[in-house]
């Protein structure tokens, strides 16, 4: 069974041949993929490579975790299924409640 890796703390440039490559040497490499900014297009510093099975996982995580590429220090696990979000699309807004009418002190 495949299994998914987290690669972070990517150069802006690497690309996913680089990271195919550095990860082939460990074993088979499923699919290798960078996240994009959709707004620049630009990376955004991490990405997802598949490993075809647990132990070539391992042994990737073994051998790269903290190793440079392209002058950064990969950060290399296991890719957690993402979380759930809301949905609403921007920053989160946060209803913090009415404001007004209080003394707050000083000024009156």
């Amino acid at each position: 069974m495949s299994t998914k890796l987290f690669v972070g703390n990517l150069s802006f440039n690497t690309t996913e041949n680089d990271l195919q490559d550095a990860f082939a040497a460990h074993g088979t490499v499923v699919e290798a993929n960078l996240m994009m900014d959709r707004m620049t297009n630009r990376p955004r510093g991490f990405g997802f490579v598949t490993m075809s099975t647990a132990e070539e996982a391992q042994n990737a995580i073994a051998a790269l975790n903290g190793q440079e590429l392209d002058g950064r220090a990969l950060t290399v696990n296991i890719a957690r299924p993402r979380e759930e979000r809301p949905s609403g699309g921007g920053g989160g807004r946060r209803d913090f409640g009415g404001g007004g009418g209080g003394s707050r002190g000083g000024y009156r």
